[in-house]
C-alpha cells in the first residue's frame, strides 16, 4: 500500500473550521475505489495544525488520485487557507491494513 502522513498548518482564523472546508475533498477522497483510508487529526500542541493520515491500495490507486478531478479542484480551493505549503511522507508498505502494537497489547479478556 501506499501510506501517506502530511502536516496541514491552517492559517489561524480558518483553522477551527477545516474539516468544514476539507470536507468534500475528504469525502470524494474516502470514495475512491483505491482508498483506504483518509483520515484527519488535529494537534494537540498546536491548533492551527492537522495531520491527514491516508493509505491507497497500491501505486495505480495513488496515481488515480492526484489524477482526480477532486484532487485538482483541492488544489485550488485548500491553499488559500494555508499558512504554509503542506509536509508529507509518503512510504510504500507491505500491507494491506493497520498493524497491532503488540507492545500496548490489550488483553482479550476486556
Amino acid at each position: 500500500m501506499i501510506f501517506i502522513t502530511a502536516k496541514f498548518r491552517v492559517l489561524a482564523e480558518h483553522a477551527d473550521g477545516w474539516p468544514q472546508i476539507a470536507a468534500d475533498f475528504t469525502e470524494a477522497t474516502r470514495a475512491e475505489p483505491g482508498c483506504l483510508w483518509f483520515d484527519w487529526s488535529r494537534s494537540v500542541d498546536d491548533p492551527t495544525e492537522y495531520v491527514l493520515v491516508e493509505a491507497f491500495r497500491d501505486d495505480q490507486a495513488g496515481a488515480a488520485h492526484v489524477q482526480s478531478a477532486h484532487f485538482r479542484a483541492a488544489q485550488e480551493t485548500l491553499p488559500p487557507h494555508l499558512a504554509e505549503t503542506p509536509r508529507i511522507v509518503n512510504a510504500t508498505v507491505p500491507q494491506e491494513t493497520w498493524s497491532l502494537l503488540g507492545e500496548m497489547a490489550v488483553p482479550e479478556s476486556r
